[in-house]
């Protein structure tokens, strides 16, 4: 009788442990599902974010062309207001003492 009742406890902990097992595995499969969709939604966030970068990459290097062109400019216009008393007084007539 005792081999019994004690077959019946370890039958009733292993039946126990079984549905523990099986209501975890559902639990973590729950929430596999979620972090899965957590994941793709990262995912999307990423590549929107990936774009943005790009575009706001190619607007930079447009602008840094710009000022390029800018910076040149603005040097050929220094050279020519530099030389620009010079070519006054030869346009006049003017000669130094």
């Amino acid at each position: 009788m005792a081999r019994k009742a004690a077959r019946r406890a370890t039958n009733g902990l292993l039946e126990e442990a079984l549905a523990n097992l099986i209501n975890n595995q559902a639990l973590f499969v729950g929430q596999a599902a979620i972090m899965n969709e957590r994941f793709a939604r990262n995912d999307e966030r990423f590549a929107r974010n990936d774009e943005r970068f790009a575009r706001s990459d190619e607007r930079f290097a447009r602008i840094d062309e710009r000022f390029a062109r800018i910076e040149a400019e603005l040097t050929e216009i220094r050279t020519i207001l530099e030389a620009l008393p010079e070519a006054i007084r030869q346009k006049i007539g003017f000669e130094p003492r």
